[in-house]
């Protein structure tokens, strides 16, 4: 069984407090949590994907696990060897990196290479650009959490079948019905929402969570754990 602080669970039911018509999602936002974080746990990477507005949800949920986002995450608490190491080769930059430097969870958007994207969509099929970049950086143990209001969005469910055979755990984001990435992803979250303005109102305050929950999990000065 995975283990996640109390605290990192405490993240999801402050959400549904705040989100009463989101319960029908908690299963599957404590699920979401623990899988990403025993992710990150083994060493191994968020990667997302999206269009349109989604794709701006992509790149936001990288932006809050690779830097600080509530917590200050600071390296000399979590990475000492790093200053060490610093210390050794750079002294005089050391202290310029204790201030500004944070820890990061590893993520990646697949939305901000613009010339593989463009290349590859000219040269061969413009909806496996997503597919093609998951199988160029992904590897068994990484977590491809893929959004769509309609869950039906080509390029993503390509994404998404190609993670399914190198072992990547998928999760879908989308809206009430699901579409056909709800059945295909390993674990999916269907907001209570049918419109995509709607579906990503509730959107953005699931992924501020998971991210607030992984941050939390891994930097939090903690040892109280939850089962």
């Amino acid at each position: 069984m995975i283990i996640i602080k109390v605290s990192t669970a405490k993240k999801i039911y402050e959400l549904i407090e705040r989100y009463p018509a989101l319960e029908v999602c908690r299963e599957d936002l404590v699920v979401a949590v623990e899988k990403i974080c025993e992710s990150f746990r083994a060493g191994n990477k968020l990667i997302t994907c999206g269009n349109g507005g989604s794709a701006t949800d992509a790149m936001h949920i990288v932006g809050e696990l690779m830097k600080g986002f509530l917590l200050p995450r600071k390296i000399q608490d979590f990475k000492p060897e790093f200053i060490k190491r610093a210390e050794e080769f750079f002294p005089s930059d050391v202290n310029y990196f204790k201030v500004n430097l944070q820890c990061a969870l590893p993520a990646i958007s697949l939305l901000g290479e613009t010339a593989l994207n463009s290349a590859f969509a000219n040269d061969n099929a413009p909806d496996l650009s997503f597919a093609q970049q998951v199988f160029g950086i992904g590897k068994s143990g990484d977590v491809l959490l893929a959004i769509s209001t309609s869950g039906k969005s080509e390029n993503v469910i390509y994404a998404v079948e190609v993670a399914k055979i190198m072992g990547i755990t998928s999760i879908a984001l989308t809206g009430r019905r699901g579409g056909k990435l709800k059945h295909l992803s390993d674990y999916s979250i269907c907001v209570p929402a049918d419109s995509s303005y709607t579906v990503q109102e509730f959107h953005l305050p699931i992924y501020h969570m998971i991210c607030l929950a992984a941050e939390n999990e891994f930097f939090e000065i903690s040892e109280e754990n939850f089962e």
